[in-house]
Parts: C-alpha cells; structure tokens; sequence
C-alpha cells in the first residue's frame, strides 16, 4: 500500500516539535473504538490519523478495543472491527483490551480512595445528574462525599465482591463540584453491572467508566499522542487529572481533531443498531449504511476511502462534507480498474426484422476504453436482443435522440438500427419494437456514409444472463435531516427514513458475467459503477449493487 505523507496539519507540526525537542523518542499511536457496533466512514478518518501519522514518523499504532461497557459489546463487534482494519489497508502493532487492565485500573482506585480522592456515593444516576448543576451553575455536593477513607475501601471492595445490585452504588472522583467544567463534577469512575464480559467473563461485576479507563489505558501502553474527535476537548482536564492522580508513570497527552461528518448521513451508532435491530437494513453491511462493511458490500475501495480522508486532511475545524465528494474518490478510482460491459436493468424486446433468424455472430468489444490494456471481449449478437424501456419513445420530445418511430441510431459496438414498427399488448403496454439494421454500418468498420446521434446498450437475448441490480439513494431523506436536539416525540429518526433507498430492479446481462464473483466490480454502460454482492449473488444469477453513478456534479478544486 502506498503511504503517501500526510498533509501539512497541527498534529503534526506538534509530534515534529515534541521529537525534535526530546519530549518523546518515538512516536505511539492507538486506535481505541468500543466494540458496541460496526466502524463507519467517520472511523475512516480517524483510523487514518492513528496510523498514517505514526507511521510517517517511524512510529507504532496499537490497536485496542476499550471494552469497559459489556452490556453493549459482542464478540461480532470485535472481529468486525479487526476485519475493517486490515480492510483499509492497515497493520496495528499490537491488539490490546481495556479489560487486559482491569486489575492495574481497580489498584489505581483503590490508590485515589486512599489519597482521599474518590469516594464511594449511594446516589442513583438520576440524583446524580440532577445534582451535577448546568453549564452554567455549579452542582452539588453528594451528602456520601465526606465518607472515610477506610468507609469507601470497604464498600468499594464489597462493590467488587457483587455485595449490591446495579445502580446502587458507584465510585465518584473527588474533586470540584463548582468546576466550570462540568466534566471535572466528581465524574463517575466506577458503576456495577452484574454482566458477563466478553474478555474477563464473570471476573467483575463493576467495570470503569470510559473517561476513567481511557487515560490509564494510553499511559500503560505508553502512548505520545492520544488522538481524539473534537467532543472530548472538554474532557481532557480529566484525563490530565486522572494520569496524575494515579501516578502513573507515563504521561500521555490528548489532542483533538475535527470529526469526519458526511452530509446525508447518519453515524450515531444508536441509530445505525436501531435500523438493525428493527430490521430496517439486512445487516450492518447493508449496502445503504455508512459502515465500513457496508461501503465494502456496496463495492467501495479501501483506496477510495484513504484518499477520500487525505482530502478532508486534519484540522480543529467542525465540517460537513458532501457524500458527492465521497463518491467523486470512487469513480476516480474505478474508472480505470473496472472492466466496462452493458446490462439492460429494465428490458424491452428488440426484433430486427431483416437480421437471419437463427444466426448469431461475435462482435469485439473494449474492456475499457481509457484502460487499452485491459483487452477486449467477444460478444454475442442476434436477432433478438434487449434494451433499456426508456431508450424508446413512442412520442417523444425534441432533442431525444434515442429510439422512436422512424429513428435510426447506433447500438454500442454493434450496428445501426432504424425502429419501424412497435408491438402492444391489449392494455397498450409497448412489448416489442421492430427494427432493421444496415449491415454496412457494422461498429469498428469505418463507416462514414452517414452519422446517427443516439447510440443505446443492448444485451443478446439468446444467452442473456437474468441478474438482479441493486438501486440506491440515502438512507435518510436530505429535507427530513434532524439533529439528535431537534427530534420531537412526533417526529422520531424512524420517521425520516428514504422509502426509495433501495429499488430492485430484474434485468439481464452479458453472458460473461454469469462467471462473475463476489465483489468484482463493473462499469455498465450509462448507469454506473456495480459491484457483485458477496450476500445474496448466486451462480448464474448475480446481484449486482451500484456503487455509484458515472456522473456527479461535483468537482474537485484545483490546487496551487
């Protein structure tokens, strides 16, 4: 894989500083997601960010699962992650777990009780929230903040031993109430949940909070540089507090950057489960989700993706981007790797009168015509062959220059063909055109007699191959986007869901593809590009899933 430099940016301008002025002597890195769900786009970036800059400074990335919540990880979730990981193109140096430290993490609470530190509180979630204070007023103190030093080493370990049930107690950092910052309101470090863990099985049943977990996590693994989306700025007094008071050896410091955010899209993982769970997708690879898995699925490249996050670069900035520049790093990097064939999504019947019945001759055809070294192809023609319904009209308007009474125009790679006469069933539904065709104008033959100004794909209908083809718009319609502050009860996320992100449609193919395998992606002439679905494609009858159309609107800006 090739590892360009990433481009000029903060963090990186910091990590040169810090190896210049001795701070550190090599460059760590990790990438920490919860196993609680699937990686999605945004992932991308920062998956990127973890490995590219360290990897650029001849340093290491771990890449470690932050486990502390077993109520919502799966083993799925895990091995999934892995799998995106390896995906993308990248190496971790070594996988590690938040719950390979539980024991050093309960120590260092138990260190933070004694040095009077934290404190055991009796309060439910609730009282706790509702004694934090806002923004903009202080909290107050828990009537249980005062305890003893040998109280709190007692109920904490009866905490441990699975003496209470769940909620009744957790272990609260002591320190300031009245912080401006309301991260710094005596935070929870540790609640109970009598849950099977994933990694440690029934070993605990009280596990660390994440803004507890996390800071030790990067200072046992001696990370330089924890790098982290813009929503954990205000944590970060915390996680300084939490190395310090700890005493931990390594000193660790977090930076942040500005998230990945697709317009059009939905990454909360609470929502992407609900669509699971309610069985609004097929899976969290459905092809319309922003997982990496999906995108995968779907037939997006792990070079699209990398180059599509080196675009977006790093910055403290808050941005949406368009999902067309997204799609703009597909067809960039499709066009010329995808082998250019034709399909017929929605057949009409074209019978050339004058063609010999019975006779099917071979026509060449490129592979792709901005790629010459990818050959060409043999296909079959005949007298009977589909085309797309909408390439005929049987009254159409000015400038059409497809099929229609009369017109003459080309068929790709083949002949010219004039429409004389159009069949109709009894409710008036057009069922088949009938054409001729001028042997002289035979594709690849020089003819110049006269020129035609339409020129529409055929399959032959002989030895078509049946397929299905996958038609996708965005999940979430774009007038019906709401934040998480703006859903009312009558307005939930459900209720924004695109009923047309998914059309299926039943056509044919070239019979070339019925050899074609999971994931291989083609350019069909005028809709797009297509990848084989690796769920549902079978043998001699594949499903093919539009990765993207061939045009868009949108243009990269020119540099320099």
């Amino acid at each position: 894989m090739e590892k360009p430099s990433t481009p000029p940016n903060f963090i990186k301008t910091i990590i040169e500083e810090d190896l210049r002025g001795g701070k550190v002597k090599e460059v760590v890195t990790r990438f920490p997601p919860e196993p609680n769900g699937y990686l999605h786009i945004g992932h991308a970036k920062a998956i990127w960010i973890d490995f590219a800059l360290a990897d650029e400074f001849g340093g290491r990335t771990n890449l470690r699962f932050d486990d502390t919540n077993p109520a919502k990880e799966e083993t799925e979730y895990v091995q999934s992650i892995q799998e995106d990981v390896k995906w993308l193109g990248y190496e971790w140096e070594e996988l590690r777990f938040a719950s390979d430290y539980f024991d050093e993490m309960y120590e260092r609470a138990v260190l933070l009780i004694k040095k009077g530190k934290a404190y055991v509180d009796d309060q439910s979630a609730e009282q706790i929230r509702e004694t934090r204070g806002t923004l903009t007023e202080p909290g107050t103190n828990s009537p249980y903040r005062d305890r003893s030093v040998e109280e709190n080493l007692k109920l904490f370990e009866e905490m441990r031993a699975g003496k209470y049930q769940n909620g009744e107690k957790v272990l609260r950092a002591k320190i300031d109430m009245a912080s401006p910052n309301i991260n710094l309101r005596d935070p929870v470090l540790y609640r109970i949940s009598h849950t099977h863990h994933h990694n440690t099985g029934d070993k605990w049943c009280i596990y660390p909070m994440y803004a507890y977990a996390h800071p030790l996590e990067d200072a046992i693994e001696g990370v330089t540089h924890s790098l982290c989306s813009l929503e954990f700025e205000d944590q970060r007094p915390l996680y300084d507090w939490v190395v310090a008071e700890c005493e931990m050896e390594h000193t660790p410091h977090q930076y942040e950057f500005g998230r990945l955010n697709l317009a059009q899209t939905v990454t909360s993982k609470r929502k992407l489960k609900l669509l699971v769970d309610e069985k609004h997708v097929d899976g969290w690879d459905d092809p319309r989700m922003p997982t990496i898995s999906g995108l995968r699925r779907r037939g997006f490249t792990p070079e699209a993706i990398r180059n599509f996050v080196f675009e977006t670069g790093i910055s403290k900035a808050y941005g949406e981007i368009d999902l067309q520049v997204l799609e703009h790093f597909v067809r960039e990097d499709l066009k010329l790797k995808a082998p250019r064939t034709m399909a017929v999504i929605d057949p009409l019947k074209l019978v050339i009168t004058n063609y010999p019945e019975g006779q099917v001759e071979m026509l060449e055809a490129e592979n792709n015509s901005e790629n010459p070294e990818m050959g060409t192809r043999q296909i079959p023609f005949s007298r009977e062959i589909y085309i797309e319904r909408d390439d005929f009209m049987e009254d159409p308007p000015s400038k059409y220059f497809r099929l229609f009474p009369g017109n003459e125009v080309r068929l790709k790679h083949a002949y010219f063909v004039k429409c004389n006469e159009v069949i109709k069933d009894a409710d008036g539904h057009v069922t088949e055109i009938h054409c001729t065709y001028d042997p002289e104008t035979k594709s690849g033959t020089g003819f110049t007699g006269r020129k035609v100004k339409g020129t529409i794909h055929w399959v032959e209908a002989s030895q078509a191959v049946p397929a299905e083809f996958r038609l996708y718009e965005p999940l979430i319609r774009a007038e019906e986007m709401l934040d998480d502050e703006e859903e009312g009860e009558e307005k939930t996320f459900l209720d924004q869901l695109n009923p047309n992100s998914l059309v299926i449609a039943e056509g044919f193919v070239e019979p070339d593809m019925k050899e074609a395998k999971p994931q291989d992606k083609f350019q069909f002439f005028r809709h797009g590009y297509f990848n084989v679905d690796p769920k549902f494609s079978q043998p001699g009858h594949p499903v093919f899933n539009r990765v993207v159309s061939l045009k868009s609107s949108f243009q990269l800006p020119k540099k320099g």
